[in-house]
């Protein structure tokens, strides 16, 4: 019996630990807190006192451009109002036979409470010598008269503010023709969207009061800055070689 070796017990293995589970846990990080959604701006309302809200009777009985722009020259109608410098009414021959219409106070015109007085305004002086007429022989306005924010293009809503004191200028003026300078005179004033390279040059008609008044489309000055080519400048002179002779046809 000694012969025979009794079976060793059997070894109780320790089961192994995963490599994975000796590593201290990852931390979480915590979600971000949502962003919080920021409140809609509020609606501009705009005074109701007659110094800056002007009534339209205030507008129709000025019998002069001095008396529009007394009336007018508190205006805070619209949004543009509360961040102007200066009101820029327009200045010019109040007889013109020739209206410039532009888009609206840059950064100069708001500090000089004057149209046309950068160095767009530099050239538009320049076009309208080219064609023998001298700015203070024109008359020279904007579709809205405080600057809009970094020189953006005004809103439908803003331009809409200040287009019956346009209005009431050209019907004091009585111009025998009206040049628009860019595509928001044109758009705001006239009704016509299409791009001013498509329409520049060619006549439109806008009524005012119980005139129909011809309209010229052309360039803004701006514009021609940025684009001073020959094609460019040949198309804004033949422009305004136009409106002058039509102008002058029409004088009397």
């Amino acid at each position: 019996m000694g012969l025979v070796r009794e079976p060793a017990p059997p070894v109780q293995e320790t089961p192994s630990t995963p490599a994975s589970a000796s590593l201290p846990a990852r931390p979480v990080a915590p979600r971000p807190a949502p962003r919080p959604v920021p409140a809609p701006a509020a609606a501009y309302v705009p005074p109701t006192d007659p110094g800056g809200c002007p009534p339209p009777e205030a507008v129709a009985t000025a019998a002069t451009l001095q008396e529009l722009q007394r009336a007018i020259q508190g205006c805070l109608a619209c949004p543009l109002g509360p961040g102007r410098l200066k009101f820029v009414f327009g200045e010019g021959h109040p007889q013109a036979r020739l209206l410039f219409i532009g888009e609206g106070p840059g950064r100069d015109e708001d500090l000089q409470g004057r149209p046309f007085v950068g160095k767009a305004g530099e050239l538009l002086d320049k076009m309208i010598g080219a064609i023998g007429l001298t700015r203070e022989a024109v008359y020279i306005a904007n579709v809205v008269k405080c600057r809009p924010p970094d020189n953006r293009t005004p809103t439908t809503e803003e331009a809409r503010a200040c287009l019956g004191y346009l209005r009431r200028q050209i019907e004091l003026i009585r111009p025998a023709v009206i040049v628009t300078l860019g595509a928001t005179p044109l758009r705001e004033l006239v009704g016509i969207s299409e791009g001013i390279t498509r329409v520049r040059g060619q006549w439109k008609r806008l009524q005012v009061g119980d005139r129909e008044i011809p309209v010229m489309p052309t360039f803004h000055p701006a514009y021609v800055l940025r684009q001073y080519t020959q094609d460019v400048r040949r198309a804004v002179w033949e422009d305004l070689k136009a409106a002058k002779e039509w102008a002058d046809k029409t004088e009397g």
